[in-house]
């Protein structure tokens, strides 16, 4: 399940899954999509490692300033993947 987070001022959506296990480290998929005339440019991030996959049309400025933005909220995306998202945050 992917959950939506923000919309950032170019247009790019970020949303993210649930947490997970991956070889028992809590994982947790961000994923990057922008509308761009004929579909999309898209990228996935994958938390605590910060691990890029799948870019898509996003230049490395682009996935710089991602990086850089999701630095500071990973904390805030982390807790709402153990929580279900938004609208299951217990605050």
């Amino acid at each position: 399940m992917m959950y939506p987070f923000m919309t950032l001022g170019d247009k790019t959506e970020v949303v993210h899954s649930d947490a997970y296990d991956v070889n028992g480290t809590e994982t947790v998929k961000v994923y990057f999509e922008k509308p761009v005339y004929g579909g999309f440019h898209s990228a996935e991030c994958y938390l605590p490692s910060y691990e890029w996959k799948n870019i898509e049309g996003f230049s490395s400025e682009e996935i710089e300033n991602f990086q850089e933005y999701l630095q500071t909220v990973a904390h805030i995306v982390i807790r709402l993947a153990r929580e279900g998202g938004f609208d299951n945050f217990a605050s």
